[in-house]
């Protein structure tokens, strides 16, 4: 093998059309013979490049509907032959396979159909069979056959080629191999694409293999800390966040600036804009304030108001147009990441004076009741669950105790559960009309939870000049049941009037009397949101 090898012939087949005829054009300038198929070779012909049909090389026509016309000794003998290799080459000689030098090839739109919610048969005709077994031959045969699957490569081929000079187009060796770590991930993610797509379509909700595959969309500058390298992949679900969205200023996105991003998208998208303007901060994967308001800046001052400290270097998500008003109250202090569903030119220019925010515009809000899987890598292996999507209404909640709480209190309940959802186990927060006052955080024990919720909420109360505690006469949900009745009484001490809990503790009399005893009105949701 040498480093670099010739590129004579070329076999091109493939269903995404872009930058085809800029590429053959320059390949037949080339004087490089192009092979091709079907669709790709008309639009070739069409366009006055001349082509080799795959047909007339096989000296067999595609049959069943094109399923079969690539499979043949003299398509994949061109591509895995070795060219170094005597038997090899008197093999090609006595069967009159001619070597193929370069594989440009994209697959079937597998999943194009999937992300339209293309039906079961038309998903199987969407399989590519011969597209793959091409293009793993080319790439294993890399020493000599260069393989090209994404569009975006066709410029780099063209550079590689014009780098090499000399009287024939030619590859480099580590050109090759880069190509051929590309091929094989491509058809890995496709073959991933279609095992994931049939375990859900035969209902198989733990496959004996779990393939997971992704896109690089961003290489970052580094991980959680700085000396951990780090990238983003997209994942191909187009579900609305930070994956799709379009970032509008500012530096580019940090590993925990995605991490955080995404928890507070994913919060704020739990409150419908039919329900009212909504908004969530978020620091370190945690909310820090949530609110609801007549409009977005009363939503964001209310959540803002929950915990002035923590929300300085936040992130913001809206649920609705993010207006000029807002964004000059969210100015106000420093924030790392504002994100929205639509943004106001008058917000734009308040912003592009922060030059270190990063504004990003998301395509609508997630749909929080979406079905999905949720992953987490642990020593060794990969848990998967499905994405904790649970909801709950009025009729889900079951009253236990002597008092039943009011319609503005169930209010204020729903809301904080839906908070207690997004928030670290062991997790309380308390909710005053329609606003977190109180959040405590992923603690070993819920009392202390309890107990730091209601401390963060003492130090606002002094920090705004207030009576007392906003959470005096608040809501409290607790994202798991009350093992004993102590962090119940301290949320009770704290000045909550009603709680809401999973229930299902071996001491749930025990607790559901210590509510009775202090006056509180208690809800059961037979739910509960732990978040690891």
């Amino acid at each position: 093998m040498t480093d670099l090898a010739p590129v004579r012939r070329a076999l091109i087949s493939v269903s995404d059309k872009t930058g085809l005829i800029d590429l053959a054009r320059a390949l037949a300038d080339l004087k490089i013979e192009i092979l091709s198929t079907g669709g790709s070779a008309k639009a070739m012909r069409d366009a006055g490049i001349e082509v080799r049909d795959v047909s007339d090389l096989t000296d067999f026509p595609e049959m069943m509907d094109g399923r079969v016309k690539t499979l043949h000794p003299k398509v994949h003998g061109g591509l895995l032959a070795l060219r170094d290799n005597g038997m090899h080459v008197a093999s090609m000689a006595e069967h009159g396979i001619v070597p193929i030098d370069l594989l440009v090839v994209n697959l079937y739109p597998f999943e194009d159909a999937l992300a339209r919610g293309a039906g079961y048969d038309e998903m199987i005709e969407n399989i590519d069979i011969g597209g793959p077994a091409m293009i793993r031959a080319a790439a294993k045969n890399h020493a000599h056959v260069c393989t090209i699957v994404d569009v975006q490569d066709y410029d780099s081929l063209l550079e590689e080629i014009k780098a090499q000079g000399g009287e024939e187009a030619q590859t480099s060796y580590g050109f090759r191999q880069r190509q051929a770590q590309i091929a094989y991930a491509r058809t890995g993610a496709y073959d991933a694409a279609v095992s994931t797509w049939m375990a859900d379509a035969v209902g198989e909700p733990t496959p004996r293999r779990r393939v997971i595959a992704g896109e690089l969309k961003q290489t970052l500058r580094y991980g959680e800390n700085s000396h951990q390298r780090a990238a983003f992949y997209t994942d191909g679900s187009n579900r609305p966040g930070v994956a799709v969205a379009e970032q509008l200023q500012g530096k580019e996105l940090s590993y925990n600036n995605f991490n955080d991003t995404d928890a507070a998208f994913e919060l704020v998208s739990e409150f419908l804009p039919a329900d009212g303007p909504a908004c969530a901060i978020i620091k370190h994967a945690n909310p820090c304030g949530v609110a609801k308001g007549a409009t977005l800046k009363e939503a964001y001052q209310k959540a803002f108001d929950c915990d002035r400290t923590s929300a300085f270097g936040g992130i913001v998500a809206l649920n609705g147009q993010l207006d000029g008003d807002t964004a000059e109250a969210i100015s106000e202090i420093f924030t790392e990441v504002v994100i929205a569903p639509a943004i106001h030119n008058d917000a734009k220019k308040i912003f592009a004076k922060k030059k270190n925010l990063r504004l990003i515009l998301a395509p609508g809000l997630a749909n929080t009741a979406e079905a999905g899987l949720a992953y987490k890598q642990v020593s060794g292996g990969i848990l998967v669950q499905d994405r904790d999507n649970g909801a709950l209404t009025l009729d889900d909640l079951k009253v236990v105790t002597k008092i039943a709480p009011t319609d503005a209190q169930m209010e204020d309940l729903l809301f904080a559960w839906k908070v207690a959802k997004h928030v670290k186990s062991n997790a309380i927060v308390y909710v005053k009309d329609k606003a977190t006052v109180g959040v405590g955080a992923g603690q070993m024990s819920r009392v202390d939870s309890a107990l730091i919720a209601a401390k963060k909420a003492e130090r606002m109360a002094q920090a705004l000049e207030l009576p007392e505690p906003l959470t005096i006469g608040s809501a409290v949900a607790s994202d798991a049941f009350f093992p004993f009745a102590d962090g119940l009484l301290e949320a009770a001490a704290a000045g909550a009037t009603c709680v809401i809990q999973p229930g299902g503790s071996m001491r749930d009399d025990e607790v559901i009397k210590a509510a009775d005893d202090a006056g509180l009105a208690m809800v059961f949701t037979g739910m509960r949101h732990f978040r690891h």
